[in-house]
């Protein structure tokens, strides 16, 4: 192991961006050109190869480097550049600004100390313009300078060029954004680049490099409370040494620090070196390997700090949401937390509010939609610690990350989650065994097949014999009767509208977990109301299937199997569906099954075969050996 050297003089970050088309690439290699930062002999490639285009000189084939950015015009992925102005070095971040990679966009961006927000003056804001300035403000960072740029394309006029400033400004305050400074400038021509241009004498204020020099360099952390997360632990011989990057503050030889979330409390005995002279302390941005006494063990992830310095310690966590996914959110899903060198599971205890792109406003919803901006309340089973975010810093920035290791989202931690007066502390957890894992697991998938029908039309006599067949075709299914939800888990209910209703949401919901382990669910129940059946819909959600078991009233009440309607009809029975109760028959239902005539093996052959047919996975999806 070797040591790392504190950096010095370490490059500011400055990261790009902007909608499509609104001259991001264009930018970057004129500004690389007008302060001689550029190989020598790029300048006739890029001649040569605008000319073969027929194109002017095309700066922005310096950044799209590969074929198809070329083709398509498109930056796909965010490239970082080193850049030298003056004695100052810079790291260029070029962000992609079309919608689907938004995903390299939060990455590439994650530790910027500055923005150039490109801005195409004749276009204004567009879509991708909210969601990068969503972004800049989710990212933290402060210092934003707002290129306008293809002023040309307005004739350099003062007023117009003023009049889209006052948009874009607008826009940015909704999101508590206060820009540097407005730069009018055309990447092109090279105006208000480098150099100041002719073409607008009116404009008073920086060039481009004269605004990037005035940025301020990365804060010192040094003097921050201490924070370790310890990336490993390894064992020399008799000594364990633990291994780790200080993100903040400072270590020496002889601290007391207090362990993660079990709060063990050591002292420092040595910070190792290996072919240098001893070291006696390390300050944040330093890697380093300590030793213990006495000689606990902790755990990747774990956090070091000092036990006056403690950072935040809790279960619920506030946090800003940027969704990458492409398939909407939704409470009780999981995920990993990763955290520095921690991963924690949580769960998505709460969508507390979700940002409406068209106007930046917050407003309620069960849901965060794809590529959406939100406020979320993550749960843990665990207390978890951390610092609340803080822009410009890497504090408290979280990503959320699937059962794949991919990352879904970006999620700052801006704090702890209270615990509403007079609620309770409820947060379902989503299963790290995915749908598609089961279903080519056994075979087939889960499904609720809700079969409705009048009291007498068959649905329990169907359900079981369809749940002996599907049974002999190596289906996992499961029958839940009217009757024996009644026994048991809704006994306390009556037969009010307001009881059937939530006998009817139970009923759905014991079903959805069922479904949710793979398994196929026959649901035998009345639930004569219309209202109620599309209730169970919204319940179960994808794989609901309803099943009209239809049999006319006589052919019911001659059959009569439990005396109800005779019970009914002599008043022992109010309430009853068929005789004082209405019954709404199913419009267009998913199977129709008629029982008035034919056997119940021929009604079960049709049920059995029309859950197969639903729920089987063909071959070509399988799980391949």
């Amino acid at each position: 192991m070797s040591n790392d050297i504190l950096r010095q003089d370490a490059a500011t970050p400055i990261v790009i961006v902007g909608h499509v088309d609104h001259g991001k690439s264009t930018l970057i290699g004129r500004l690389l050109h007008d302060t001689d930062n550029l190989p020598e002999g790029r300048v006739a490639q890029i001649i040569e190869s605008s000319r073969k285009r027929g194109l002017k000189v095309e700066w922005s084939f310096l950044l799209d480097s590969l074929q198809i950015e070329r083709d398509q015009g498109v930056t796909v992925d965010s490239t970082r550049i080193p850049f030298l102005l003056g004695n100052r070095q810079f790291v260029i971040v070029d962000a992609p600004g079309h919608r689907q990679f938004l995903r390299n966009m939060i990455t590439g961006a994650a530790d910027a100390e500055a923005a150039v927000l490109v801005i195409d003056a004749a276009e204004g804001a567009q879509e991708q313009t909210r969601r990068h300035a969503m972004l800049l403000r989710l990212i933290g960072i402060r210092h934003v300078i707002v290129l306008m740029n293809k002023v040309d394309l307005l004739d350099y006029d003062e007023q117009k060029i003023a009049a889209s400033e006052l948009a874009v400004a607008a826009l940015l305050k909704q999101l508590d954004i206060e820009p540097s400074l407005f730069i009018p400038a055309s990447a092109r021509e090279g105006d208000n680049i480098a150099s100041r241009s002719p073409q607008m004498a009116w404009y008073k204020g920086p060039t481009l490099t004269e605004a990037l020099a005035l940025v301020p360099s990365p804060a010192g952390r040094a003097d921050l409370p201490l924070r370790l997360p310890v990336q490993d632990v390894y064992r020399f011989d008799s000594k364990r040494v633990v291994a780790g990057r200080i993100e903040r503050g400072r270590v020496s030889v002889g601290d007391t620090l207090v362990i993660g979330t079990h709060g063990t409390t050591a002292r420092v005995a040595s910070i190792e070196s290996w072919h240098t002279a001893p070291q006696i302390s390390a300050v944040a941005g330093q890697s380093v390997a300590i030793t213990l006494e006495p000689d606990v063990i902790p755990d990747r992830g774990d956090l070091l700090h000092r036990p006056e310095e403690a950072p935040i310690r809790t279960a619920r966590i506030r946090s800003r949401l940027f969704w990458l996914r492409q398939e909407p959110l939704r409470v009780g899903e999981s995920f990993r937390l990763r955290l520095a060198t921690a991963e924690h599971q949580v769960t998505i205890a709460s969508i507390d509010s979700v940002v409406r792109l068209d106007d930046l406003t917050e407003h309620a919803s069960d849901h965060v939609p794809p590529e959406g901006f939100a406020e979320i309340t993550l749960a843990a089973s665990e207390s978890i610690l951390f610092d609340a975010f803080t822009p410009g810093t890497t504090d408290g920035r979280g990503v959320l990350v699937d059962r794949h290791q991919r990352i879904v989202g970006g999620a700052p931690l801006i704090g702890p989650a209270d615990i509403a007066s007079g609620t309770r502390a409820i947060h379902p957890t989503d299963s790290t065994v995915s749908l598609w894992d089961r279903a080519q697991a056994r075979g087939h998938r889960g499904g609720v097949f809700w079969m409705t029908g009048l009291p007498g039309a068959g649905k329990s006599t169907i359900a079981r014999a369809a749940e002996s067949r599907l049974f002999g075709q190596k289906i996992d299914v499961s029958v839940l009767d009217g009757d024996t939800l009644r026994a048991g888990l809704c006994a306390d209910l009556g037969f009010s509208e307001a009881d059937r209703t939530e006998n009817v949401r139970r009923a759905a919901a014991v079903a959805r977990i069922l479904a949710e382990t793979g398994q196929v669910v026959l649901v035998a129940l009345i639930s004569p109301r219309a209202a109620d059946r599309e209730l169970a819909r919204q319940v179960v959600g994808e794989g609901f299937h309803e099943i009209f078991v239809d049999a006319d009233q006589a052919t019911c009440e001659a059959r009569d199997p439990k005396g109800l309607y005779q019970a009914a009809r002599a008043g022992r029975i109010t309430g009853f569906t068929g005789i004082d109760a209405p019954y709404d028959t199913p419009a267009s239902p998913d199977l129709h099954l008629p029982t008035g005539t034919g056997s119940v093996g021929e009604v079960a052959d049709r049920l059995a075969a029309y859950v197969a047919d639903s729920v089987v996975l063909v071959e070509g999806t399988r799980r391949r050996s």
